[in-house]
């Protein structure tokens, strides 16, 4: 974690909370189509960690913009040369991808996943 960056448990219980909609019978369905979970290993700790996100399609890339992106610390993960992650079950099945983060000069930051490249 980013130093200055406080990970309340509000915010656990918040992406644990949307996490659990994903998988409701009929509401899932309909959260799905912006909504998926993203699995990934952390850089430094190596360890497995999943959170919601909301996604666009682009082409065969999904786009991801983070909101609030200097109190997030999931998308460094995918900085520079990127990463290998995993979108839990879009399309009905896990898939993997490679995903590129990019903060723009506004200070914006996307994270662009190219399916089946991971």
């Amino acid at each position: 974690m980013a130093s200055g960056i406080f990970r309340s448990p509000l915010v656990g219980a918040v992406n644990s909370g949307a996490m659990r909609l994903l998988d409701v019978p009929g509401l899932g369905a309909l959260l799905r189509r912006n909504m998926v979970a993203v699995r990934y290993s952390g850089r430094r700790s190596g360890r497995t960690f999943q959170t919601p996100v909301n996604y666009r399609r682009d082409g065969d890339d999904l786009v991801i913009r983070v909101m609030t992106p200097d109190s997030k610390t999931w998308w460094r993960n995918f900085t520079e040369e990127g990463g290998p992650i995993t979108l839990v079950g879009l399309d009905g099945a896990d898939r993997t991808g490679h995903a590129v983060a990019h903060r723009d000069d506004r200070g914006r930051v996307t994270v662009r996943v190219r399916l089946g490249a991971g």
